[in-house]
């Protein structure tokens, strides 16, 4: 959740993904797990952006990443960043992810990352 609150910030705004998580983690109280993890997938996903977006581009072919909703563009690539380069399994990215696009999301978020997720993931 802070790393999704994180970038999408840093998405939408143009506010550094670092400066942003600095904030987050000196305005609330996290356990050193979670500001660990949010560390790295925050690091990660800026570093990888490129290859990320890559990714997503060539499965989510009707729809330009610039032009995705900002929500779930983030979610896609906080999930693909954990799979590929975090050895998360596949099904449990998936489900992690379609569960935040079904809480933050619009009403079609969760049915179109599961499709992303699903063509570019191997279960």
């Amino acid at each position: 959740m802070l790393a999704l609150q994180v970038l999408f910030e840093a998405d939408t705004t143009e506010h550094g993904a670092g400066t942003v998580l600095v904030r987050h983690l000196t305005e609330e109280t996290y356990g050193d797990k979670v500001r660990d993890y949010a560390r790295t997938v925050v690091s990660g996903v800026v570093t990888n952006v490129v290859q990320l977006d890559d990714i997503i581009g060539k499965h989510a072919l009707e729809y330009p990443v610039a032009q995705l909703a900002p929500i779930d563009r983030t979610i896609l690539r906080m999930a693909l960043y954990e799979a590929q380069f975090e050895g998360v399994p596949g099904k449990v990215v998936m489900n992690e992810a379609v569960e935040l696009a079904k809480e933050y999301g619009s009403d079609t978020s969760a049915r179109f990352i599961n499709g992303v997720l699903g063509a570019a993931i191997r279960l």
